[in-house]
């Protein structure tokens, strides 16, 4: 497995930059990708981010929008699922792995 410690055009080994792309949710994930021009890994990890958790945030506020049933939905499930699946692709970039997930991770690798 790669460590993924050469340098980005952020400053950061690529590892802290593909970890810290997710860190925000989305929004980190579309800062890192204006900023970052260069990096293959580092851009796959941002455009993951920015379709995952781009994705989550549209079902949360799908569900937000229907009374008692979405916001029980909302804080028992996507809360909960959204917070261990940010921390698993965190903890998976930081290793140097391009861990891809299902249905958005090869979208990511096909535009990194």
């Amino acid at each position: 497995m790669p460590a993924h410690t050469e340098k980005t055009a952020l400053g950061l080994d690529a590892n802290l930059a593909a970890a810290l792309s997710y860190f925000l949710g989305f929004i980190s994930g579309v800062v890192v990708l204006i900023l970052e021009k260069e990096n293959r890994f580092v851009r796959f990890h941002a455009f993951q981010s920015v379709l995952a958790f781009g994705g989550i945030t549209l079902i949360w506020m799908l569900f937000s929008a229907v009374p008692l049933i979405g916001f029980v939905v909302d804080l028992l499930v996507i809360m909960p699922a959204s917070v261990v699946l940010w921390l698993f692709v965190m903890f998976k970039a930081y290793q140097g792995e391009e861990f891809t997930l299902p249905v958005v991770g090869p979208i990511a690798a096909e535009r990194a």
